[in-house]
């Protein structure tokens, strides 16, 4: 059974049956292999972005964004670009933020250059984080290791240290602390 809740006007979410409801939007979406009610694209946590929308929500945050580019061309792999991001993407990575204090400086979105497939990039799933020490930490020592350089946080979303920086998988918002 769902249940909403919400606490202090902040749009915190439950987890119950497996699956995510947001008290803001009342949208439920199930992380892949759960039960629970079927993601509604377009509405809610999947709601997809322009790249002014995320930016703004990010910037609002404090959170930072860097192109090797200089640019936010969603077709030249040089950009970050967050045209077409999942809204509930960009709400995980502010969760993140509050979550741990640290500085969070974001080096990819949704240009293309990455891997294809259902939870990728250019399907608005997925960013790039610098590597810093504190952000390591606190993913490291919070989540569940999953082996292969993976963690997974205990709302189910993937933290994968690929070498030079963290590719960060949102199946939900992580907690919509960011409502």
């Amino acid at each position: 059974m769902l249940r909403r809740t919400t606490a202090t006007g902040l749009g915190i979410v439950m987890l119950a049956a497996g699956a995510l409801v947001s008290a803001a939007t009342t949208s439920y979406a199930a992380a892949p292999g759960t039960a629970g009610a079927a993601a509604q694209p377009g509405r809610g946590l999947f709601a997809k972005l322009t790249h002014a929308q995320a930016t703004a929500k990010l910037r609002a945050a404090g959170i930072n964004w860097s192109s090797s580019g200089g640019c936010s061309d969603r077709n030249n792999p040089r950009c970050t670009s967050f045209d077409q991001i999942n809204s509930a993407t960009v709400d995980g990575v502010i969760t993140l933020k509050r979550a741990t204090g640290c500085a969070i400086n974001l080096t990819g979105g949704t240009e293309t250059g990455h891997a294809s497939g259902t939870y990728s990039h250019g399907n608005g799933y997925k960013v790039d984080f610098s590597l810093s020490s504190c952000l390591t930490s606190y993913i490291t020592g919070t989540f569940t290791s999953i082996g292969g350089s993976k963690w997974k946080s205990g709302s189910g979303n993937v933290y994968y240290k690929e070498g030079d920086h963290w590719d960060v998988t949102y199946y939900n918002c992580g907690g919509c602390l960011a409502a």
